[in-house]
């Protein structure tokens, strides 16, 4: 299978870039699954229905998202209602929405899609290493389905290391986001799996992580507070990984980078 992963969208211009290049890259790329991390999706800060319907227009069959997810409140009546939507796995019991979603490409494979977030300078969740070995008990790779896709939406590459170590021969991809600057380690671990430690945003560049860089800046020199913080506005570059996995075993064959447009230097698959 042939799978996609477009990392954090943020605000109007990193929204309208994705969302030109998804059909794009479904078509050229032959991809079976597309997911979209949308967690910033709504000016910076969240997501709203008519945005996830935008992207399953585009071609996306999965929205992930992390600890903004709840920053638009209209999602916390929505997100029972859209299956295709996650908010990570291991919040508490009780709270909307669920954190894994199976569902069968055109061609009749089973994908599961998984959100877990980590717990190092960030909310204080149940552990995702332990929430990970539940889910994998449930969902088998090359058993009862056949490919894996694990977002794991984390502050530190250390977290984010440890957690692909952790999954390596489980899943058959393993991808960070929420630091929203593509890491340059994209690989095959010892035991199939494929991982990057951030796949990076689809957004301006220009700025600091997505936000205009004035206030970040003024915030960082002065310790004083700035203001709001705006999404940048210019010219977005597309980030997210593609993956080849082995149809038997559902471990990864390839990974490589994507980056379209922008700031960023141009990444794209080999043939």
């Amino acid at each position: 299978m042939r799978l996609l992963h477009l990392g954090d969208v943020l605000g109007q211009t990193g929204r309208k870039a994705a969302l030109e290049a998804l059909p794009m890259l479904r078509d050229r790329l032959s991809v079976d699954v597309a997911v979209v991390n949308v967690e910033n999706a709504a000016h910076g800060f969240g997501v709203t229905a008519k945005i996830c319907k935008e992207f399953y227009t585009a071609g996306a069959d999965v929205l992930t998202t992390g600890n903004h997810v709840w920053d638009q409140r209209e999602i916390i009546a929505y997100i029972d209602e859209d299956e295709k939507l996650l908010r990570p796995w291991n919040f508490p019991d009780g709270t909307p929405g669920n954190g894994d979603y199976v569902f069968k490409t055109r061609s009749g494979k089973k994908v599961c899609v998984i959100n877990m977030m980590g717990r190092l300078f960030m909310d204080p969740l149940s552990c995702p290493f332990q929430g990970a070995d539940k889910l994998f008990s449930k969902h088998k790779l090359g058993k009862n389905v056949d490919a894996i896709i694990l977002d794991f939406h984390a502050e530190t590459t250390s977290e984010k290391m440890a957690f692909g170590h952790h999954c390596d021969g489980r899943a058959s991809l393993v991808l960070g986001t929420h630091t929203h600057v593509p890491t340059a380690d994209a690989q095959i671990l010892p035991n199939g799996t494929a991982y990057q430690t951030d796949v990076g945003m689809c957004g301006d560049f220009d700025s600091v992580i997505g936000m205009k860089k004035e206030n970040s800046v003024r915030k960082f020199l002065t310790k004083m507070p700035a203001g709001r913080f705006e999404p940048a506005e210019g010219p977005a570059t597309v980030c997210g990984v593609f993956v080849e996995t082995d149809d038997k075993t559902g471990l990864a064959k390839r990974i490589e980078s994507v980056r379209i447009g922008g700031r960023l230097k141009g990444s794209w698959p080999s043939a």
